[in-house]
């Protein structure tokens, strides 16, 4: 079983539910959209075997995997989630929830984008929604959602500080707003790590 990896990396989680939480992210290349605030390089990436993936990974002592990409839902199977479940580690992934999400996952994040829907009839349950979030955009109906443990308005970081200053003000005057949505701010921007 082959990955395509853009990379390997050991950090904290930056956002969401799991913030602060030890992980190891293994970003995979390819995307199925071209959102234009993406922040993330995922084009290339070199072919890994899963056996090469472990070997990798085991230098770190945690036991959490974020896959990310890109859209990590373009080439996760049942078959890879289930061999590094086999070998004790649970997995979280970082979706835009067009494809269905597998039920091997431990964490499902399903951020959607506006333009092409909010996935609930692909992926009707997920461990949260995070949504990205620009001065102006408008929220949508829950209705359209999937049903999720946690909600939460993530501001897109710009490169212009007042920019995303502007983001981060207009996300919290909509939680005050809608109560049912969470602040989640990007902490690994914030204080400068991966």
């Amino acid at each position: 079983m082959n990955l395509n990896v853009k990379e390997i990396f050991y950090s904290l989680q930056g956002e969401g539910g799991r913030q602060g939480a030890a992980s190891i992210f293994i970003r995979l290349s390819g995307c199925n959209l071209q959102c234009d605030f993406c922040d993330t390089d995922f084009s290339g990436g070199t072919v890994m075997e899963t056996g090469e993936v472990l070997a990798r990974i085991r230098a770190f002592p945690c036991q959490w995997i974020v896959w990310t990409g890109g859209e990590p839902a373009l080439q996760l199977t049942d078959g890879i989630l289930a061999f590094f479940k086999r070998a004790g580690y649970r997995q979280a992934i970082e979706s835009n929830g067009l494809r269905p999400l597998s039920p091997e996952l431990d964490y499902t994040v399903v951020s959607p984008k506006g333009k092409t829907g909010y996935a609930k009839k692909v992926n009707p349950r997920v461990s949260e929604i995070r949504l990205p979030v620009r001065k102006g955009d408008l929220l949508p109906a829950f209705a359209s959602l999937p049903d999720a443990g946690h909600y939460f308005l993530s501001p897109v970081f710009a490169a212009e500080t007042a920019v995303t200053r502007a983001n981060i003000d207009y996300c919290v005057e909509q939680v005050k707003r809608h109560p049912e949505w969470r602040l989640s701010l990007q902490i690994h921007r914030l204080i400068g790590i991966e």
